[in-house]
């Protein structure tokens, strides 16, 4: 993989043997039929031919193989999927080949769904850069299609591909089809053996939304780094919600970190406990945080000051020590920014592993979802939600959710309790991702019950106003529980008992990972979030 930063706004595609199977224009035969050594490509040992004459005989002969050879052609596997999949995400589209543009076009017409119009530009050797593939063809192709060379993915399966690409500055795959050997000449930013991988580059190369990075794309970073530190009994990971150290024989420390960047309005309220809630649901002590503060220019002392003083008085509320940090005006940031970090301290014994999830496990979920996505809608966007016809009152009954968003005392009536065996706060990405996030950490599918899911009426109200789907809004407040299901009842009654209502939703399931929905009874689609719901409204 790459590790240089890259962005991706074009894709241009060598054709046969890349977009093509390989193998349908014969070489070996070609060039014995027109006498060409076995060691200078076809269209250099035309160039050198001495006379006019011969180099239009020699070419026509050349024409003859790639008619046939394009009629006979067949689309690479997953060629037409990954050109609509390019289509789809915006970006530039085109061919750079060797071939004459009529081959192409013939063999085009093998393709299914895909058809020359689906290029945007198409660099043969019978467009004005000489000898294709270049780099100067590449520099005309990202010429036509008004993208700076450097954000040009060039794929092919031969040396010139890469070189051309390398020539005019551009980004480039070697399609390599798994051979263990390369040719020489070949050092190409990746090497792929499929053209579907081809989706994981480009996605590694567009923008991304705003919000967490998503969870597909975080577990593979991880899997890339080595953790080995004996001492680290939860590993960071997806659906992690912190870490835990083992500090002596009998306790084991809790570790987590989490920026605020939607909220400005109580952002030290949300830094406290998005951390501390994190951290509960280990069954650990919130005990000591860091918080790093970045404010944009133009920020005064006194608005310093207010966060600062938020931060402390929140964390005095919850036994926290604010015993460190850093502060600093930036202009890489365009309102405040928090970044916590919490330690604290749970007995060994005592200690929340998602693993031990097991089939039957009732899912519980405390309050309902998007309690700090309501809140943080009413406080950031009140004037929008008067102008969508809210009352005043409502907008201010929505505010108070803020106060609902820890969920440190239900997990800790649940990291008292016998049989429970995972929890997970909601966050960003709300329910929908949570509950996946628990499935990936607790290595089990889970079956939900949609009908059961809890929405308070005014979460319900500003989310069809603004067109937003709860399920996928950011949560915390609201807690996901796994226990074992004769402890469930017993478990419930003791979190209704302190005046937070809570739900049964589903059941954990066999060995793997994913969520089965169902809703009236009948198998249903779970909603996919790649972004936040809240991020739509910023």
């Amino acid at each position: 993989m790459n590790n240089k930063p890259f962005c991706i706004k074009a894709v241009l595609f060598d054709f046969d043997g890349t977009l093509t199977k390989p193998g349908a224009l014969n070489f070996p035969l070609l060039k014995e039929t027109i006498d060409c050594p076995a060691d200078i490509p076809v269209l250099e040992f035309i160039e050198s031919l001495p006379t006019p004459h011969q180099r239009k005989e020699t070419l026509s002969v050349l024409e003859r193989f790639e008619s046939d050879a394009a009629a006979n052609s067949e689309p690479n596997d997953g060629a037409a999927d990954l050109i609509l999949y390019l289509r789809s995400k915006g970006l530039g589209v085109g061919i750079l080949s060797r071939n004459s543009l009529q081959s192409i076009k013939r063999a085009l017409q093998n393709f299914e769904n895909i058809k020359v119009s689906d290029f945007d530009v198409i660099i043969s050797r019978d467009s004005p850069a000489e000898p294709k593939p270049s780099g100067d063809g590449i520099l005309l192709a990202s010429q036509t299609l008004n993208v700076d060379v450097k954000h040009v993915l060039m794929v092919g399966d031969y040396v010139f591909d890469i070189q051309a690409g390398q020539i005019a500055g551009s980004i480039t795959a070697f399609l390599d089809y798994g051979t263990v050997s390369r040719p020489s000449g070949i050092d190409s930013d990746f090497t792929i053996s499929r053209l579907e991988e081809i989706k994981k580059i480009v996605r590694l190369g567009l923008p991304l939304a705003m919000g967490k990075l998503p969870n597909d794309i975080l577990e593979d970073f991880l899997n890339r780094f080595d953790f080995r530190d004996p001492s680290v009994l939860i590993n960071t990971g997806v659906g992690e919600d912190a870490a835990a150290v083992n500090i002596d024989q009998e306790e084991v420390l809790v570790l987590k970190s989490d920026p605020i960047t939607f909220a400005t309005d109580s952002i030290g309220h949300y830094a406290v406990l998005i951390n501390a809630n994190d951290l509960a649901t280990s069954g650990a002590t919130s005990r000591w945080l860091l918080a790093t503060l970045l404010f944009p220019p133009g920020i005064t002392a006194s608005a310093i000051w207010q966060v600062m003083h938020e931060l402390e008085s929140v964390c005095r509320q919850w036994n926290i020590t604010l015993c460190g940090g850093h502060t600093e005006i930036t202009d890489a940031v365009t309102r405040p920014v928090i970044t916590g970090m919490l330690a604290g301290t749970v007995a060994k014994c005592d200690l929340i592993d998602k693993r031990n999830m097991r089939p039957g496990d009732s899912v519980l979920l405390t309050k309902a979802v998007a309690v700090e996505g309501t809140a943080i809608i009413s406080r950031e966007f009140g004037n929008r939600l008067k102008g969508l016809g809210v009352k005043e009152t409502e907008i201010e009954k929505c505010r108070q959710f803020l106060s609902a968003i820890s969920i440190l005392e239900e997990a800790k009536i649940a990291g008292r309790s016998k049989g429970v065996s995972a929890m997970h706060d909601v966050t960003e990405g709300g329910l929908a991702t949570a509950l996946e996030e628990l499935s990936i950490a607790g290595k089990h599918r889970i079956r939900v019950d949609m009908d059961m899911i809890p929405v308070f009426p005014q979460t319900e109200k500003i989310c069809r106003l603004l067109d937003i789907d709860p399920i996928g809004l950011i949560g915390s407040g609201s807690l996901l529980i796994c226990c074992r299901k004769d402890e469930a009842e017993s478990l419930m009654a003791r979190i209704q008992d302190t005046g937070i209502d809570v739900t049964c939703i589903g059941e954990v399931l066999e060995a793997g990972r994913g969520i089965e929905a169902m809703k009236q009874k009948s198998p249903a689609k779970w909603p996919c979030f790649e972004a936040d719901e809240i991020t739509r409204l910023f």
